[in-house]
């Protein structure tokens, strides 16, 4: 249990592993406390990195068990644990979890769901010493006094669950992230724990540069589900996608959950399944409900009184739900990184499960709407210009009550102003970059918008990508998250096809597979392995994201994603090695 402490220095960073009696009391800690009596290797890893005083990054899907490594890792060190974490129904079942094991340390979470009098407590019980971990919403970091009290703490470390939020390139970018790793100094720069369950090679490494992580080790596992049978159905007229999403609902087996990309398609599908399966419960689930409704859905369905659940992916983190038996989208995800996180909540229980893709061409038009919206280059001069009257560093709200935007809108284009390097940021606020004028802070703020919008619009490619694969879409999905694969999985339908089809195509399969082999060898250079930093003529610096059969996808921090032909690669020298020069 951690005790009450005064303010402390800023720690010295350590890089070594735990040594073998700190492993032997972190494996007694996760046996006695929790019930764990054998930590995967890679949470073992983790946590015996965190204990010695190491930054790590874990890219660990859902049901991996991430928290793991945090709880464990809590309960070993001398002071409390903060966990930032982005929805209080988030916070609510990771407290739960704790709670409802009676050996484990106390938790607390302080957030706007509780009442003054219970953050009030729950402070009271961190300044006692009471408490072992606290959770909190990035949003909360950002006052003064939240960051004092922690300070008086002492906190031994912070975790950042859902770190990809912190990634304008990440599929759930959220502005408040951003400000973490200034939060950290602020503590005394105690060890940091960034967690995610989707995370791509450039996400990583901007996870690594906005937390300012220090020689942190990054520990990238267990992304491959074979217990996950992948599948695209691919239609032509909506009208027969609506009725076909239904009918697989109706005949497959419970609990499951069906992803659309709007709230009038959570209304429809809910009430077409429900009156197609007049034995189940199905329920609708989107942002615009009250969050309290919200809570409720997400709470019946942990406890298994609902049967199936279509939502927009306002339903989604923090699900531990071992059972879920399928995960339908009826619309296609906005990013393969969103669409694997959504689909990792099928089959958490090592059971056979399934994820099916509903996939029309038209669909990806509506994608494209919402990654489209360029902030007007008025409305980032007047929030430049305004900063720069006040004289003074200056808050958001601030800014906001002072123009006629509102708070989402301004807090938009004050992080554009800031990325673009128009703005600097304090304690009290931000302040304008001596010597610019607004014109030129709105011009550069449009730019880094316009980089954002041309790496959305690439995740949507990559989407069509993967519906429209030939090859096993297990590779590719692999592959884009840095991991190998074999050619054949065997648990995809178009590896399920085939081997269907395997007798009459053998001669031709084996013939183009040796061909495409040997071009393959011929054309693809070792440098050109995945994670390989290049440069092309057009795009600037990039990073391989994977390469498959005659393909390689390569993510342009200026372009996003791109698909590349191999043969094209070598023939006309379009990459080159960062390091060499062209």
């Amino acid at each position: 249990m951690s005790t009450a402490r005064t303010a402390p220095a800023t720690r010295t960073p350590r890089t070594t592993r735990a040594d073998a009696a700190t492993t032997d009391r972190i494996t007694r800690a996760a046996a006695d406390l929790f019930g764990w009596d054998d930590l995967h290797p890679a949470q073992l890893e983790a946590i015996e990195a965190v204990v010695a005083g190491r930054d790590t990054l874990g890219v660990m899907p859902t049901g991996f068990g991430k928290s793991a490594i945090y709880q464990v890792a809590g309960a070993v060190l001398d002071g409390p644990t903060v966990v930032v974490s982005p929805l209080i129904a988030l916070q609510a079942d990771q407290v739960a979890g704790l709670v409802g094991r009676p050996d484990a340390p106390p938790a607390v979470a302080i957030n706007s769901g509780h009442t003054d009098a219970e953050n009030d407590e729950g402070w009271d019980r961190l300044a006692a010493g009471d408490v072992t971990y606290v959770f909190l919403a990035p949003e909360q970091l950002a006052r003064d006094e939240t960051v004092e009290r922690l300070r008086a703490a002492d906190v031994a470390l912070v975790v950042v669950d859902e770190a990809h939020c912190v990634s304008s390139w990440g599929h759930d970018f959220r502005p408040d992230y951003l400000h973490l790793g200034e939060i950290v100094e602020r503590l005394g720069r105690p060890p940091v724990l960034a967690l995610t369950a989707t995370g791509s090679g450039p996400v990583r490494d901007e996870i690594v540069e906005r937390l300012r992580l220090r020689d942190p080790l990054v520990l990238s596992r267990g992304f491959d589900r074979p217990n996950l049978s992948l599948e695209v159905v691919r239609h032509e007229d909506a009208d027969e996608k609506f009725r076909a999403v239904v009918e697989q609902v109706a005949g497959s087996t419970t609990p499951g959950i069906v992803y659309v990309a709007t709230r009038k398609a959570t209304e429809a599908y809910a009430e077409a399944i429900a009156e197609r399966c007049p034995d189940r419960t199905v329920v609708g689930y989107h942002g615009g409900q009250r969050s309290a409704e919200r809570g409720e859905l997400h709470e019946r369905f942990h406890a298994g009184e609902v049967d199936v659940v279509v939502a927009t992916s306002a339903f989604g983190m923090g699900i531990d739900k071992p059972d879920v038996r399928f995960v339908v989208h009826a619309d296609v995800p906005d990013s393969l990184d969103a669409y694997y996180q959504e689909i990792g909540r099928a089959g958490r229980d090592g059971e056979p499960a399934t994820a099916t893709l509903h996939y029309r061409p038209e669909d990806l038009s509506l994608r494209s709407f919402f990654a489209s919206g360029l902030p007007g280059r008025a409305d980032l001069r007047d929030v430049f210009t305004a900063l720069s009257a006040a004289g003074r560093a200056v808050t958001r709200r601030e800014v906001a009550d002072q123009l006629a935007l509102g708070s989402r809108s301004v807090s938009r284009l004050i992080d554009l102003l800031l990325e673009a390097g128009a703005l600097t940021e304090s304690a009290d606020g931000f302040e304008p970059v001596a010597g610019l004028d607004a014109v030129a802070a709105a011009r550069s703020a449009r730019e880094v918008a316009q980089t954002r919008e041309r790496v959305e619009r690439s995740r949507i490619d990559m989407m069509r990508t993967y519906a429209e694969a030939a090859g096993c879409r297990r590779r590719f999905l692999l592959g884009y998250f840095g991991e190998d694969s074999p050619e054949r999985c065997g648990a995809c339908d178009l590896c399920a096809a085939v081997e269907r089809d395997e007798e009459a195509r053998s001669g031709a399969e084996e013939a183009r597979s040796g061909a495409e082999e040997a071009q393959a060898t011929d054309a693809a250079p070792p440098a050109f392995e995945t994670d390989t930093r290049v440069v092309h003529p057009t795009w600037g610096e990039g990073t391989v994201m994977g390469t498959d059969d005659d393909r390689m996808t390569v993510f342009f921090e200026s372009e996003g994603y791109k698909v590349l032909a191999v043969a094209d690669v070598v023939e006309r020298g379009l990459l080159a090695p960062v390091d060499e020069p062209r």
